[in-house]
């Protein structure tokens, strides 16, 4: 299963993954093994909510309060997807 197929799923960070906020440079950051990636804005909220207890649609819903933007149902399972396939996230 993944991000795209359901609204139920639960995403959450792989294991080697953690993310940190580099306050010299006021970015969010993705650390993973050997690699860093300089996450945007709405990158990090959503990466910042995959804690594995909230549903795909718990964090649109979500995202769509904090960012007071309509329909980010595609751009969350879209951005899911890309994450799961880089490994970044782990949706079950």
């Amino acid at each position: 299963m993944t991000a795209g197929d359901d609204l139920t799923a639960t995403p959450r960070l792989a294991t080697k993954a953690m993310l940190k906020h580099d306050r010299v440079r006021d970015v969010e950051l993705l650390l993973l093994p050997e690699r860093v990636v300089l996450l945007n804005t709405s990158s990090a909220a959503i990466l910042g909510l995959c804690d594995g207890n909230r549903t795909v649609r718990q964090l649109v819903e979500k995202l769509e309060h904090d960012f007071e933007a309509p329909d980010l149902v595609n751009d969350v399972m879209s951005f899911l997807e890309d994450a799961s396939g880089r490994g970044w996230v782990v949706v079950t």
